[in-house]
C-alpha cells in the first residue's frame, strides 16, 4: 500500500501543492492519505480530485490567497489580541471558505482516495484520528492552530491542530499497513532555530523542537519492509504566519523537490545546505526531522 503523509506547516503548505502536482504528473497515486493541519487541507483537496486538473485548481486557490482571507482581522490589532477573552485571535470563517473551495465531498468517507486527518483533543490530551463524518469540520479541527483559530467540537470532543500531537503522522500510515510512504513536509529536514531573544520565542522554539523530535523517533523505529521517501519543504517559516506572498514560488519549489529526489539529482539550490539529508529514506539511518 502506498500512503501520502502531509505534514503541518502553515503558509508554507503551498510547497505541498507543487509536490502533489509532480507526483500526480508522474502517475504516482496514494492508496491512502494522512494529513495534519495544513496537510489535512491539502490532503483533502487531493483526495477530492487526484488528477492534474484537480492539482491545477488547488494551485490556483493557493496562489490567490492573502493573509486577510485566511486570517481575518478583528477590531483589536497587535499583541493585545492574544489577551482578549475569546477562544482565538482569528475567526475560522476565511479558512472554512477555502476548505470548502478545495473539497467536493460532504463526508470524509466519500473521498475518491481514503483519507484520515489528525486533531489534538483538549478533552484528554490525545491525538484524535478522523476518517468519517463531515469533511469540512474534520479539516478545520486538524488545522485549528491553538490561539489562532477556535477549537472545533466533534462528538463532544474539543479539538485543535493535529500538529500539536503528530505533525508528521507516518506512524498512522505504518499502523495501517503502508509499505511505501511519501512524506510531504513544509520545512527543512534539519531543525536549527536561532537563539531565542524573547520569552515567546523560547516557548515556540520548544514547541517546534518537540514536534520535530516525534518525527525523528518515528523514522528511527521504521519496521522492516517499509520505505519512506521524504520531500522537504524548503526554508524555515517566515516571521509572519499571515504572509502568503511566496505561494507561487513555493509551489514551484515543491515540484522541483519531488523531481530532484525521485530522479536522484541535486536538490534545489535553497535546499543544498541540507545535502544528503534529502535522499529518500529506505532502511537507512533517519535524517533529522522537520
Amino acid at each position: 500500500m502506498t500512503a501520502f503523509v502531509l505534514a503541518g506547516g502553515g503558509s508554507r503548505g503551498a510547497a505541498q501543492v507543487g509536490m502533489l502536482t509532480e507526483l500526480v504528473d508522474r502517475g504516482i497515486r496514494a492508496d491512502r492519505v494522512y494529513g495534519a493541519s495544513v496537510g489535512a487541507v491539502n490532503g483533502a483537496a487531493y483526495c477530492a480530485d487526484p488528477s492534474p486538473e484537480g492539482m491545477a485548481r488547488l494551485a490556483d486557490i493557493w496562489t490567490n490567497l492573502s493573509g486577510e482571507q485566511v486570517f481575518p482581522r478583528g477590531r483589536v490589532q497587535g499583541p493585545w489580541t492574544f489577551f482578549q477573552q475569546r477562544p482565538s485571535v482569528h475567526a475560522n470563517t476565511g479558512l472554512r471558505h477555502i476548505v470548502e473551495l478545495g473539497i467536493e465531498f460532504d463526508n470524509l468517507e466519500d473521498a475518491l482516495v481514503p483519507i484520515e486527518v489528525v486533531a489534538t483533543s483538549l478533552t484528554d490530551g490525545t491525538e484524535r484520528w478522523i476518517g468519517r463524518g463531515p469533511a469540512v469540520e474534520a479539516v478545520l479541527a486538524s488545522a485549528a492552530i491553538p490561539a489562532i483559530f477556535p477549537p472545533i467540537v466533534i462528538d463532544g470532543d474539543l479539538l485543535v491542530d493535529g500538529g500539536v500531537m503528530n505533525n508528521v503522522p507516518i506512524s498512522r500510515a505504518i499502523a495501517a499497513g503502508a509499505t511505501r510512504i511519501y512524506v510531504l513536509l513544509c520545512g527543512p529536514l534539519g531543525f536549527h532555530p536561532p537563539v531565542p531573544k524573547r520569552p515567546i520565542e523560547a516557548v515556540l522554539t520548544s514547541f517546534y523542537a518537540a514536534i520535530h523530535a516525534r518525527f525523528t523517533r518515528d523514522l528511527a523505529s521504521l519496521p522492516a519492509g517499509v520505505e519512506v521517501v521524504v520531500f522537504s519543504g524548503g526554508a524555515d517559516p517566515g516571521g509572519d504566519y499571515r504572509d502568503f506572498s511566496a505561494s507561487a514560488e513555493l509551489v514551484e519549489q515543491g515540484r522541483a523537490e519531488v523531481s530532484a529526489v525521485l530522479d536522484g539529482r541535486q536538490p534545489p539550490a535553497e535546499e543544498a545546505a541540507a545535502g544528503d539529508d534529502l535522499r529518500p529514506l529506505s532502511d537507512a539511518e533517519p535524517g533529522p526531522a522537520s
